[in-house]
């Protein structure tokens, strides 16, 4: 094994050409490295943390004069802050990645399966069920901007089918996405929870007979369309203390039509 000299020495002896001068004099508004899976440790409220792995892409500005980056430091930063990510250790990540990278701005993606353990309605039998969620952040100099995207499936039942059949109403599983900016931490199960109320029912992934019977019940009794759900979120997020920007998109994979149904709200 290269002593820490010996090491230092190799490197100094290779080219390095990604210091180079670039002379097209263009400047590259992001580089570096995309779709890396990590395992990582999110916080969540009803254990502290959980386990789960993380598809990430770090990225910095690159001067019109600089030939190339460092892609390797992306990797050295990440690992060097360890597992557990939450909203109060990006900004670190971030600064690091200005500082190690000599850049002036930094942007980190991050998207994960996020699990939730619930209870069937009727028989109280537990099982997983996975949203996906998203941290996207970017620092200009000191200033960090954070975004926090949830995806949740839901069901919708249709209020104009209900209103015109005399048996039954056709019903679809949807998907909502919520992008939010807060001043405060909002927790992602937070998210979810006002979702699945804003929807006819929300999803389990166990169900024996008298909870789908129940299930299937419930969003008969409260139809909602696409436009419904969209505005159904943006009336919770609208009274939310904590959230200063949302964009929220609903869209519903129609049982009857061979084409989606989709709506989108954006505030703040």
């Amino acid at each position: 094994m290269l002593s820490e000299a010996e090491q230092t020495a190799a490197t100094t002896a290779l080219h390095d050409v990604q210091s180079g001068r670039d002379h097209r004099e263009l400047r590259i508004d992001k580089v570096g490295v995309r779709g890396m899976r990590f395992p990582i440790q999110i916080r969540d409220k009803a254990h502290l943390v959980q386990n789960t792995v993380a598809t990430i892409g770090m990225y910095v500005d690159l001067p019109k004069e600089c030939k190339g980056t460092h892609m390797s430091r992306f990797v050295e930063v990440l690992n060097a802050h360890g597992e557990i990510v939450h909203v109060e250790n990006i900004p670190d990540i971030l600064s690091a990645m200005q500082q190690r990278l000599k850049a002036d701005t930094a942007h980190m993606e991050m998207e994960f399966p996020f699990f939730l353990t619930k209870k069937a309605p009727v028989t109280g039998m537990e099982g997983v069920l996975d949203y996906t969620a998203r941290f996207e952040a970017n620092a200009i100099g000191k200033e960090a901007d954070f975004v926090l995207t949830v995806i949740v499936p839901v069901t919708t039942l249709c209020p104009c089918s209900k209103a015109i059949s005399e048996h039954g109403a056709h019903n679809q599983r949807g998907h909502v996405t919520v992008q939010l900016r807060s001043n405060e931490t909002v927790w992602i199960e937070e998210v979810i929870d006002l979702v699945e109320q804003s929807a006819s029912s929300e999803l389990y992934s166990l169900l024996k007979r008298p909870d789908e019977k129940h299930v299937t019940e419930r969003a008969y009794e409260n139809p909602v369309f696409v436009e419904d759900l969209v505005r159904n979120v943006a009336t919770r997020l609208n009274n939310h203390p904590h959230v200063v920007w949302y964009k929220v998109e609903a869209e519903n994979f129609e049982s009857i039509h061979n084409h989606n149904a989709y709506a989108c709200i954006e505030n703040g």
